[in-house]
């Protein structure tokens, strides 16, 4: 049978027998890359430095980062069905009745049968699911095993032999995949790969390079913030947090890296909850620019904390300061491992610190204070760590330059992408990298970017293979080739498990063809995907259905729009929102394409919400004329969930126009999609 191998392995010794595929890295790809080779009949190991299975996955990040779900196939999904069978049952719902939660980030019924999938959970259960993929596969895993990177490679010609872990032992395989978040078997295998940002000139992008001056997602400082010490007065110097460096050119490259943060897995269940303690070293200057901002009137500040079951959060980053230790974590990817503790430390200092400083610094406005205090760490996650998560989000670190580099060309469809071995479509996101002093003397967050990807895009096999002259069994999906700003989209939790699974795929049909990862026959390895349940290129970007829905990404958009995934139902990768902001400057026209002249209904997409405005105006151009309905966004849509009729028009041409604006409006204005029902 087919796990007898990997069980006699796991007895063996490590620098006594190879394996068919060497994994190195625990993290959800890890797993994932494992997984698919036993299942295609191959002997497979994890070698990791991580004790606990799942990465960030597990590690805090339960409110998933999808995009488009429609494109999320294979073991990627089948992890996130199993989230939702976990969640079936009533022994899950320990503090929270499941029927309060509802049915918050789980698929539809309609569109996944019986293979129903969950995108938001807590941390242990994702945990456990991936604990059970190695029990299930008999993978062996070997934990806190940390690669020698310094000679602990040894390569014959272009193929890579095997590897050492500090600890002495040899890693052998005919095959290798570098599932780690830092790319550290990859950086000692010697392959070309980059750190920072690329300036825009490099590719021709738009988006790479420094962005300063470009202000998206709220994530700055919206009113006048002094930097210095004594407000004003330069020669008092810069508070913590603040780079001395001149602001520079917008597209110029650097070394500068997006902030990192825990992901919090917190709670306001009081038998659950551990209070905020004030940890060791605390000083509350660090937080000196938080105090200022809400001095200034902000009060946005639990607006990440996304809940997840059982009355937790996956708190995330929000705002112009927050749980992102901007700037500290320049020199991670090529720290060493004592240096990389130390930056992880720093960062679990910053938080403990911000948390205890939100909830009890006298500075802080009463309010947030009090609200601060009904929440804690979760005394029921990383029980072996205090309820402090085991990995930190390292949202960037290297980036292979290899056989082809992805860019903003292939995630925003200005090209064909060759050879897609699975999809992405999340907005290119990345989170500030520095804080400046602009020339008026004001502190400044730059870096943070947030544009919609116009529909899923492939991602090519180039990107996960290395040039062929560097090494010829080595697969990367996570510290894949690409540019800073691409990984800005790509970077996400099921794409790197998508990945994993083509990346195992196409080192076993190595093995068996007795080829180098380049010269694989594509159509061969598209086809082994596809079996796999592989989603390689895009059907629609609509739902399933014979009605004509138009996405927000094909509409024509006045005025700056604002993009979201923060609250489901949508159609696409996300919606619009006005940021209740620049009220009549902003519209949305969609002009749909009809089949034939006659009566159609329209309907609007949008997610409701308290903060929505009551009356969004809905202009629909008819062969009667211009009719203009008020829509209130705060009531749940009435068509599944997800949309609202504006009436039922006569439309003569090939064409019917409607324009969504913010005029006049009382609160945030959201733009998903426009359906037209033949009537």
């Amino acid at each position: 049978m087919r796990w007898i191998l990997p069980l006699l392995l796991a007895m063996a010794g490590p620098a006594d027998d190879p394996y068919d595929v060497v994994v190195y890295g625990g993290n959800s790809a890890g797993v994932i890359a494992a997984v698919q080779a036993v299942k295609m009949g191959k002997s497979a190991v994890i070698v990791c430095p991580e004790r606990h299975l799942g990465g960030l996955s597990s590690g805090g990040l339960g409110f998933t980062d999808t995009g488009n779900k429609s494109v999320i196939g294979g073991l990627s999904r089948d992890f996130y069905h199993r989230v939702y069978l976990h969640y079936q049952s009533p022994g899950a719902w320990k503090q929270q009745k499941q029927s309060e939660y509802g049915g918050k980030g789980q698929g539809t019924p309609a569109v996944d049968g019986d293979r129903r999938t969950m995108w938001i959970f807590e941390p242990h259960v994702a945990e456990a699911i991936f604990e059970d993929y190695v029990r299930e596969f008999k993978i062996p895993v070997h934990r806190d095993r940390w690669l020698d990177r310094q000679g602990g490679v040894q390569k014959k010609g272009s193929r890579i032999v095997s590897f050492r872990t500090l600890d002495g032992a040899v890693w052998r395989g005919a095959m290798f995949i570098d599932a780690t978040y830092e790319g550290d078997l990859m950086a000692a295998a010697g392959i070309t790969y980059r750190v920072g940002r690329e300036s825009t000139a490099d590719y021709g992008e738009s988006w790479n390079g420094n962005q300063v001056g470009v202000l998206h997602h709220g994530h700055h400082f919206t009113k006048p913030i002094s930097p210095y010490v004594v407000p004003g007065h330069p020669e008092s110097g810069l508070v913590d947090g603040v780079s001395a460096e001149p602001p520079g050119t917008r597209g110029e490259s650097d070394k500068r890296l997006q902030a990192y943060c825990y992901r919090l897995c917190m709670t306001s269940f009081e038998e659950n909850r551990i209070p905020f303690l004030k940890p060791d070293g605390y000083d509350a200057k660090r937080y000196e620019l938080l105090a200022r901002v809400f001095e200034g009137g902000w009060r946005e500040h639990f607006g990440k904390f996304d809940p997840i079951p059982n009355h937790k959060t996956d708190t995330n980053n929000h705002g112009p300061f927050s749980m992102d230790d901007i700037g500290a974590n320049y020199d991670y990817p090529e720290a060493t491992y004592e240096r990389r503790r130390e930056i992880l430390k720093d960062h679990e200092n910053y938080q403990r610190g911000l948390l205890y400083f939100t909830a009890n610094d006298v500075r802080v406005p009463g309010d947030v204070r009090q609200a601060m205090s009904r929440w804690g760490l979760a005394k029921d996650e990383f029980t072996d760590n205090g309820g402090w998560p085991h990995q930190i989000y390292v949202r960037e670190a290297r980036r292979m330059v290899g056989a082809y580099v992805m860019t903003e060309h292939d995630c925003l469809d200005r090209k064909q992408t060759p050879a897609s071995v699975g999809m992405g479509s999340y907005t290119i996101d990345s989170h500030n990298v520095r804080r400046y002093v602009t020339p008026e003397g004001m502190v400044q967050n730059e870096g943070d970017i947030g544009v919609p990807c116009p529909r899923p895009y492939r991602i090519a096999y180039g990107a996960l293979t290395p040039r062929k002259d560097e090494c010829e069994n080595l697969l990367v999906p996570v510290c894949l080739s690409c540019s800073h700003i691409a990984y800005g989209s790509i970077r996400m939790e099921p794409v790197f498990m998508i990945l994993a699974q083509s990346a195992a795929t196409a080192a076993v049909m190595a093995i068996d063809s007795g080829v180098g990862v380049q010269d694989l026959p594509y159509e061969s390895l598209k086809n082994r995907l596809l079996e796999g349940g592989q989603v390689l290129v895009r059907e629609t970007d609509a739902p399933k259905t014979k009605a004509l829905v138009i996405d927000d990404a094909s509409a024509r958009l006045t005025g700056e729009w604002s993009t979201s995934h923060a609250q489901e139902p949508y159609v696409g990768a996300g919606y619009l929102h006005d940021a209740n902001i620049d009220k009549g400057k902003k519209s949305a026209r969609f002009e749909v394409e009809i089949p034939r002249p006659g009566r159609y209904e329209v309907r609007v997409a949008y997610t409701a919400n308290p903060n929505r405005a009551t009356n969004v105006p809905v202009s629909i151009e008819h062969s009667g004329g211009t009719t203009t309905v008020k829509v209130n966004q705060r009531l749940t849509p009435p068509l599944e969930g997800m949309f609202a009729a504006v009436g039922t028009y006569v439309f003569s041409s090939a064409k019917a126009v409607v324009e969504i604006s913010n005029a006049d409006t009382d609160g945030y204005v959201i733009v998903d999609a426009v359906w037209l029902v033949e009537k």
